[in-house]
Protein backbone atom coordinates (compact mmCIF):
# COMPACT_ATOMS: atom_id res chain seq x y z
CA UNK A 1 0.00 0.00 0.00
CA UNK A 2 2.84 2.36 0.93
CA UNK A 3 4.47 1.65 -2.45
CA UNK A 4 1.26 2.49 -4.30
CA UNK A 5 0.89 5.78 -2.40
CA UNK A 6 4.52 6.64 -3.19
CA UNK A 7 3.96 5.88 -6.90
CA UNK A 8 0.83 8.03 -6.96
CA UNK A 9 2.72 10.85 -5.28
CA UNK A 10 5.49 10.67 -7.87
CA UNK A 11 2.88 10.68 -10.63
CA UNK A 12 1.28 13.84 -9.26
CA UNK A 13 4.70 15.52 -9.02
CA UNK A 14 5.47 14.48 -12.60
CA UNK A 15 2.18 15.88 -13.89
CA UNK A 16 2.65 19.16 -12.03
CA UNK A 17 6.23 19.47 -13.30
CA UNK A 18 5.08 18.82 -16.86
CA UNK A 19 2.32 21.41 -16.66
CA UNK A 20 4.67 23.98 -15.16
CA UNK A 21 7.25 23.35 -17.86
CA UNK A 22 4.61 23.64 -20.57
CA UNK A 23 3.27 26.99 -19.34
CA UNK A 24 6.08 29.00 -20.93
CA UNK A 25 4.35 31.05 -23.63
CA UNK A 26 3.37 33.98 -21.44
CA UNK A 27 6.84 34.19 -19.87
CA UNK A 28 8.50 33.99 -23.30
CA UNK A 29 6.30 36.79 -24.61
CA UNK A 30 6.93 38.99 -21.57
CA UNK A 31 10.70 38.41 -21.73
CA UNK A 32 10.73 39.20 -25.45
CA UNK A 33 8.65 42.34 -24.93
CA UNK A 34 6.38 41.71 -27.92
CA UNK A 35 3.67 39.30 -29.03
CA UNK A 36 4.37 37.60 -32.38
CA UNK A 37 1.10 37.17 -34.24
CA UNK A 38 0.52 35.21 -37.44
CA UNK A 39 -2.00 36.87 -39.77
CA UNK A 40 -3.28 36.60 -43.34
CA UNK A 41 -1.43 38.10 -46.27
CA UNK A 42 -3.86 40.93 -46.83
CA UNK A 43 -7.63 40.67 -46.43
CA UNK A 44 -9.51 43.96 -46.12
CA UNK A 45 -11.34 44.18 -42.82
CA UNK A 46 -9.52 41.25 -41.22
CA UNK A 47 -5.76 41.69 -41.62
CA UNK A 48 -4.42 44.25 -44.03
CA UNK A 49 -1.30 46.45 -44.02
CA UNK A 50 -1.45 50.07 -45.16
CA UNK A 51 1.20 51.71 -47.35
CA UNK A 52 3.34 52.33 -44.26
CA UNK A 53 3.17 48.70 -43.20
CA UNK A 54 0.76 49.30 -40.31
CA UNK A 55 -1.61 46.36 -39.87
CA UNK A 56 -5.34 46.73 -39.17
CA UNK A 57 -8.43 44.54 -39.14
CA UNK A 58 -10.64 42.27 -37.06
CA UNK A 59 -7.98 39.55 -36.67
CA UNK A 60 -5.27 42.14 -36.05
CA UNK A 61 -7.33 43.71 -33.27
CA UNK A 62 -7.48 40.37 -31.49
CA UNK A 63 -3.69 40.34 -31.28
CA UNK A 64 -3.75 43.95 -30.15
CA UNK A 65 -6.16 42.90 -27.39
CA UNK A 66 -3.74 40.18 -26.23
CA UNK A 67 -0.89 42.71 -26.16
CA UNK A 68 -3.07 45.15 -24.22
CA UNK A 69 -3.85 42.47 -21.63
CA UNK A 70 -0.19 41.48 -21.24
CA UNK A 71 1.70 44.76 -21.63
CA UNK A 72 -0.95 47.49 -21.27
CA UNK A 73 0.20 48.50 -24.76
CA UNK A 74 -1.73 47.30 -27.80
CA UNK A 75 1.12 48.27 -30.14
CA UNK A 76 3.57 45.66 -28.84
CA UNK A 77 2.80 43.15 -31.58
CA UNK A 78 4.90 41.92 -34.49
CA UNK A 79 2.78 40.67 -37.39
CA UNK A 80 3.96 37.87 -39.68
CA UNK A 81 1.77 37.15 -42.73
CA UNK A 82 1.25 33.57 -43.94
CA UNK A 83 -0.68 31.85 -46.69
CA UNK A 84 -2.92 28.87 -45.97
CA UNK A 85 -0.20 26.24 -46.43
CA UNK A 86 2.30 28.07 -44.22
CA UNK A 87 0.09 29.09 -41.29
CA UNK A 88 -0.04 25.91 -39.18
CA UNK A 89 3.63 24.92 -39.64
CA UNK A 90 4.59 28.44 -38.53
CA UNK A 91 2.69 27.93 -35.28
CA UNK A 92 4.00 24.38 -34.79
CA UNK A 93 7.59 25.58 -35.22
CA UNK A 94 7.07 28.34 -32.62
CA UNK A 95 7.77 31.08 -35.17
CA UNK A 96 4.62 32.77 -33.81
CA UNK A 97 2.84 32.82 -30.46
CA UNK A 98 -0.69 32.80 -31.84
CA UNK A 99 -2.31 32.49 -35.25
CA UNK A 100 -5.06 35.06 -35.79
CA UNK A 101 -5.93 34.41 -39.39
CA UNK A 102 -9.19 33.19 -40.89
CA UNK A 103 -8.76 29.51 -39.97
CA UNK A 104 -11.65 27.11 -39.61
CA UNK A 105 -11.93 24.94 -36.51
CA UNK A 106 -12.34 21.32 -37.63
CA UNK A 107 -12.04 17.96 -35.93
CA UNK A 108 -9.01 16.85 -37.94
CA UNK A 109 -7.15 20.07 -37.18
CA UNK A 110 -8.04 19.68 -33.53
CA UNK A 111 -6.71 16.13 -33.36
CA UNK A 112 -3.83 15.85 -35.84
CA UNK A 113 -1.76 19.04 -35.72
CA UNK A 114 -0.84 19.43 -32.06
CA UNK A 115 -2.80 22.70 -32.14
CA UNK A 116 -5.91 23.96 -30.37
CA UNK A 117 -8.70 26.41 -31.23
CA UNK A 118 -9.52 28.20 -27.96
CA UNK A 119 -12.64 30.06 -29.14
CA UNK A 120 -14.69 31.12 -32.16
CA UNK A 121 -14.40 34.85 -32.76
CA UNK A 122 -16.30 34.89 -36.05
CA UNK A 123 -19.01 32.51 -37.26
CA UNK A 124 -18.84 32.32 -41.04
CA UNK A 125 -19.85 30.10 -43.93
CA UNK A 126 -18.71 29.46 -47.48
CA UNK A 127 -20.40 31.18 -50.39
CA UNK A 128 -19.98 32.04 -54.06
CA UNK A 129 -19.50 35.25 -56.00
CA UNK A 130 -20.27 35.62 -59.71
CA UNK A 131 -20.42 38.39 -62.31
CA UNK A 132 -23.87 39.98 -62.64
CA UNK A 133 -23.64 39.24 -66.34
CA UNK A 134 -23.82 35.52 -65.58
CA UNK A 135 -27.42 36.10 -64.39
CA UNK A 136 -27.14 33.32 -61.81
CA UNK A 137 -29.58 33.48 -58.89
CA UNK A 138 -28.25 30.45 -57.05
CA UNK A 139 -25.14 28.33 -56.75
CA UNK A 140 -27.26 25.56 -58.27
CA UNK A 141 -27.15 27.54 -61.52
CA UNK A 142 -23.38 26.98 -61.80
CA UNK A 143 -23.60 23.65 -63.65
CA UNK A 144 -20.45 23.22 -65.74
CA UNK A 145 -18.92 26.46 -64.45
CA UNK A 146 -15.25 26.93 -63.64
CA UNK A 147 -14.63 27.85 -59.99
CA UNK A 148 -11.54 29.61 -58.59
CA UNK A 149 -10.50 28.42 -55.12
CA UNK A 150 -7.49 28.56 -52.83
CA UNK A 151 -5.73 25.24 -52.28
CA UNK A 152 -4.90 23.68 -48.88
CA UNK A 153 -8.13 25.00 -47.33
CA UNK A 154 -11.43 23.57 -46.12
CA UNK A 155 -12.93 25.73 -48.89
CA UNK A 156 -11.70 23.32 -51.55
CA UNK A 157 -13.17 20.33 -49.68
CA UNK A 158 -16.52 22.04 -49.15
CA UNK A 159 -16.69 22.94 -52.83
CA UNK A 160 -16.28 19.29 -53.81
CA UNK A 161 -18.89 18.16 -51.27
CA UNK A 162 -21.46 20.71 -52.48
CA UNK A 163 -21.20 19.94 -56.19
CA UNK A 164 -20.97 16.17 -55.73
CA UNK A 165 -23.91 16.22 -53.31
CA UNK A 166 -26.04 18.14 -55.81
CA UNK A 167 -24.74 16.15 -58.80
CA UNK A 168 -23.56 19.32 -60.55
CA UNK A 169 -20.62 19.26 -62.95
CA UNK A 170 -17.91 21.87 -62.41
CA UNK A 171 -14.28 22.68 -63.14
CA UNK A 172 -11.96 23.71 -60.34
CA UNK A 173 -8.99 26.05 -60.69
CA UNK A 174 -6.79 26.00 -57.59
CA UNK A 175 -4.28 28.63 -56.53
CA UNK A 176 -1.76 28.64 -53.66
CA UNK A 177 -2.90 32.05 -52.40
CA UNK A 178 -6.24 33.79 -52.21
CA UNK A 179 -4.74 36.80 -53.95
CA UNK A 180 -3.87 34.68 -56.98
CA UNK A 181 -7.36 33.17 -57.02
CA UNK A 182 -8.84 36.68 -56.87
CA UNK A 183 -6.72 37.95 -59.76
CA UNK A 184 -7.72 34.95 -61.85
CA UNK A 185 -11.41 35.60 -61.16
CA UNK A 186 -11.05 39.32 -61.93
CA UNK A 187 -9.39 38.38 -65.22
CA UNK A 188 -12.41 36.16 -66.07
CA UNK A 189 -10.40 32.95 -65.97
CA UNK A 190 -13.26 31.39 -64.01
CA UNK A 191 -16.99 32.03 -63.76
CA UNK A 192 -17.14 32.05 -59.95
CA UNK A 193 -14.93 32.30 -56.91
CA UNK A 194 -15.71 30.61 -53.61
CA UNK A 195 -14.50 31.23 -50.08
CA UNK A 196 -15.94 32.37 -46.75
CA UNK A 197 -18.71 34.92 -47.23
CA UNK A 198 -16.78 37.48 -45.16
CA UNK A 199 -13.85 37.16 -47.56
CA UNK A 200 -16.14 37.61 -50.55
CA UNK A 201 -17.27 40.98 -49.17
CA UNK A 202 -13.64 42.02 -48.84
CA UNK A 203 -12.70 40.59 -52.22
CA UNK A 204 -15.45 42.48 -54.04
CA UNK A 205 -13.95 45.80 -52.95
CA UNK A 206 -10.66 44.95 -54.66
CA UNK A 207 -12.11 44.04 -58.06
CA UNK A 208 -11.83 46.28 -61.11
CA UNK A 209 -15.61 46.89 -61.12
CA UNK A 210 -17.02 45.86 -57.71
CA UNK A 211 -20.65 46.65 -58.59
CA UNK A 212 -20.54 44.19 -61.47
CA UNK A 213 -20.38 41.23 -59.07
CA UNK A 214 -22.92 39.64 -56.71
CA UNK A 215 -22.67 37.19 -53.81
CA UNK A 216 -25.09 34.31 -54.23
CA UNK A 217 -27.48 33.46 -51.35
CA UNK A 218 -26.27 29.95 -50.53
CA UNK A 219 -24.04 29.37 -47.50
CA UNK A 220 -22.77 25.83 -47.96
CA UNK A 221 -20.73 25.20 -44.83
CA UNK A 222 -20.09 26.03 -41.21
CA UNK A 223 -16.86 27.98 -40.78
CA UNK A 224 -16.12 28.73 -37.11
CA UNK A 225 -13.10 31.03 -37.32
CA UNK A 226 -10.81 32.03 -34.50
CA UNK A 227 -7.30 32.12 -33.08
CA UNK A 228 -5.10 29.03 -32.91
CA UNK A 229 -2.40 28.10 -30.37
CA UNK A 230 -0.16 25.13 -29.69
CA UNK A 231 -1.69 22.43 -27.51
CA UNK A 232 1.18 22.28 -25.01
CA UNK A 233 0.36 25.33 -22.88
CA UNK A 234 -2.99 25.43 -21.12
CA UNK A 235 -2.28 28.78 -19.48
CA UNK A 236 -1.77 30.50 -22.84
CA UNK A 237 -4.79 28.68 -24.32
CA UNK A 238 -6.90 30.06 -21.46
CA UNK A 239 -5.58 33.62 -21.84
CA UNK A 240 -6.41 33.60 -25.55
CA UNK A 241 -9.88 32.16 -24.90
CA UNK A 242 -10.78 34.64 -22.16
CA UNK A 243 -9.49 37.63 -24.11
CA UNK A 244 -12.37 37.06 -26.51
CA UNK A 245 -14.83 36.31 -23.72
CA UNK A 246 -13.85 39.53 -21.92
CA UNK A 247 -14.60 41.56 -25.05
CA UNK A 248 -17.97 39.86 -25.53
CA UNK A 249 -18.83 40.30 -21.84
CA UNK A 250 -17.93 43.98 -22.05
CA UNK A 251 -20.35 44.47 -24.94
CA UNK A 252 -23.08 42.59 -23.04
CA UNK A 253 -22.58 44.88 -20.03
CA UNK A 254 -22.40 48.07 -22.09
CA UNK A 255 -18.74 48.70 -21.22
CA UNK A 256 -16.82 50.23 -24.14
CA UNK A 257 -13.65 52.20 -24.80
CA UNK A 258 -15.80 55.32 -24.45
CA UNK A 259 -17.38 54.35 -21.11
CA UNK A 260 -14.51 52.53 -19.41
CA UNK A 261 -13.75 55.29 -16.89
CA UNK A 262 -17.36 55.45 -15.79
CA UNK A 263 -17.55 51.64 -15.64
CA UNK A 264 -14.55 51.52 -13.29
CA UNK A 265 -16.70 53.34 -10.73
CA UNK A 266 -19.63 50.94 -11.16
CA UNK A 267 -21.09 49.01 -8.22
CA UNK A 268 -22.48 46.23 -10.42
CA UNK A 269 -20.77 42.98 -9.31
CA UNK A 270 -20.38 41.59 -12.84
CA UNK A 271 -18.72 44.80 -14.06
CA UNK A 272 -16.43 44.89 -11.02
CA UNK A 273 -15.31 41.31 -11.71
CA UNK A 274 -14.74 42.06 -15.40
CA UNK A 275 -12.67 45.16 -14.76
CA UNK A 276 -10.75 43.78 -11.78
CA UNK A 277 -12.03 46.17 -9.13
CA UNK A 278 -13.25 43.05 -7.34
CA UNK A 279 -11.68 39.58 -7.25
CA UNK A 280 -8.41 38.23 -8.60
CA UNK A 281 -9.53 36.66 -11.88
CA UNK A 282 -6.79 38.33 -13.91
CA UNK A 283 -4.11 37.10 -11.56
CA UNK A 284 -5.40 33.55 -11.96
CA UNK A 285 -4.60 33.90 -15.67
CA UNK A 286 -1.10 35.11 -14.86
CA UNK A 287 -2.05 38.68 -15.79
CA UNK A 288 -2.86 41.83 -13.84
CA UNK A 289 -6.20 42.41 -12.14
CA UNK A 290 -7.11 45.08 -14.70
CA UNK A 291 -6.28 42.90 -17.74
CA UNK A 292 -9.78 43.22 -19.23
CA UNK A 293 -9.96 46.95 -18.52
CA UNK A 294 -6.73 47.34 -20.50
CA UNK A 295 -8.25 45.49 -23.47
CA UNK A 296 -11.42 47.57 -23.46
CA UNK A 297 -9.63 50.90 -23.05
CA UNK A 298 -7.00 50.28 -25.74
CA UNK A 299 -8.90 48.10 -28.24
CA UNK A 300 -12.61 48.12 -27.37
CA UNK A 301 -15.33 45.58 -26.76
CA UNK A 302 -16.36 42.96 -29.30
CA UNK A 303 -19.04 45.15 -30.88
CA UNK A 304 -16.63 48.05 -31.34
CA UNK A 305 -14.02 45.83 -33.00
CA UNK A 306 -16.64 44.25 -35.29
CA UNK A 307 -18.19 47.57 -36.29
CA UNK A 308 -15.04 49.48 -37.20
CA UNK A 309 -13.39 46.66 -39.13
CA UNK A 310 -16.13 44.72 -40.91
CA UNK A 311 -19.51 45.97 -39.69
CA UNK A 312 -21.61 49.10 -40.16
CA UNK A 313 -18.66 51.39 -39.46
CA UNK A 314 -16.57 49.90 -42.28
CA UNK A 315 -16.64 49.70 -46.08
CA UNK A 316 -17.60 46.02 -45.86
CA UNK A 317 -20.80 46.73 -43.89
CA UNK A 318 -21.30 43.05 -42.98
CA UNK A 319 -24.39 42.49 -40.83
CA UNK A 320 -23.74 41.03 -37.38
CA UNK A 321 -25.97 37.99 -38.05
CA UNK A 322 -24.74 34.98 -36.08
CA UNK A 323 -22.01 37.17 -34.61
CA UNK A 324 -24.45 39.34 -32.73
CA UNK A 325 -24.84 38.82 -29.00
CA UNK A 326 -27.00 35.95 -27.85
CA UNK A 327 -29.38 38.52 -26.36
CA UNK A 328 -29.90 40.01 -29.84
CA UNK A 329 -30.47 36.88 -31.89
CA UNK A 330 -26.84 35.91 -32.47
CA UNK A 331 -24.72 33.17 -30.90
CA UNK A 332 -21.81 35.14 -29.44
CA UNK A 333 -21.99 34.08 -25.80
CA UNK A 334 -19.44 34.35 -23.02
CA UNK A 335 -19.31 32.22 -19.85
CA UNK A 336 -19.52 34.23 -16.62
CA UNK A 337 -16.44 35.73 -14.99
CA UNK A 338 -16.79 34.60 -11.39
Amino acid sequence: MRGIVRMLGLAVIAVCTCQTAAAQSLKTIKDRGTLVCGVGQGLIGFSHPDQSGNWAGFDVDFCRALAAAIFNDAALVRYLPFNAAERFPALQSKSIDVLSRNSTWTMSRDTELGLSFPVTTYYDGQGFMVPRSLKADSALDLNGASICVQSDTTTQLNLSDFFRGNRIAYQVLTFPTFDEATKAYDASRCKSITTDVSQLYALRLTLTSPDDHVILPEVISKEPLGPVVRSDDMQWFTIVRWTHFAMVTAEELGVSSQTIDEALRSDRPEIKRLLGTEGDHGERLGLSRDWAARIIRLVGNYGEVFSRNIGDGSKLAIARGLNDLWTKGGIQYAPPIR
